[in-house]
């Protein structure tokens, strides 16, 4: 099982990348968030889990353990693989996570795209007593960067079309949450991402 890599960015998409481990690119796949927070050429360490197929390896990368650990937690749910289980992360903080599926709160698991209202109720009754194991994580957040000019924007619909909305949605995401780019210029991607995905959840 890889565990952590700790490398160099060498490619940086909506919901990948690729780093260099020693001469060897790893690519992986990740929430928008982690992957808006890497720079190419620059030192990073991610935390990965590797989900295994009998047709497939593929690997899983992001910034906190906490996300990795939740990440894995909610695939041990009947009914969730890794795709839907990156879209629970990208939009649900391991705390937030937490409290959703403690206080049965089906609205806010239902606001992550795949989950319906039986999905959500799923989710509560196969988790409930394992997501406390998530009460020990340290963080809840991904590297804070700061969304700088108009690339925010470019990063948040990425991110946002690469977890399955459609470029229309993902602009209209966008221009929900302009207005928090003018209040508060170095707000963080992850933050914006998670804003623009509780919008379109809303809908």
């Amino acid at each position: 099982m890889i565990q952590q890599l700790r490398g160099t960015v060498l490619e940086a998409g909506a919901t990948t990348f690729t780093i260099d481990v020693g001469g060897v690119g790893f690519k992986a796949f990740t929430t928008p968030a982690t992957a808006a927070g890497l720079r190419l050429g620059e030192p990073v360490t991610v935390h990965t889990s590797l989900v295994v197929r009998e047709d497939s390896m593929t690997l899983f990368g992001f910034d906190d353990p906490a996300e990795r650990d939740a990440f894995e937690l909610v695939q041990t749910a009947s009914g969730v693989g890794p795709k839907l289980a990156v879209a629970i992360v990208s939009v649900l903080s391991p705390s937030e996570l937490r409290q959703a599926i403690s206080s049965e709160d089906l609205n806010r698991l239902c606001s992550v795209p795949g989950i319906g209202r039986k999905g959500a109720q799923k989710l509560v009754i196969e988790l409930k007593d394992k997501v406390l194991l998530l009460a020990a994580a340290t963080g809840d957040a991904p590297r804070a960067v700061a969304a700088t000019g108009e690339r925010w924007r470019e990063q948040v619909e990425e991110g946002l079309q690469g977890l399955g909305w459609s470029s229309r949605d993902a602009a209209a995401a966008c221009d929900t949450v302009a207005h928090l780019v003018e209040e508060e210029p170095d707000i963080a991607i992850g933050k914006l991402m998670r804003s623009a995905l509780n919008s379109l959840a809303k809908r």
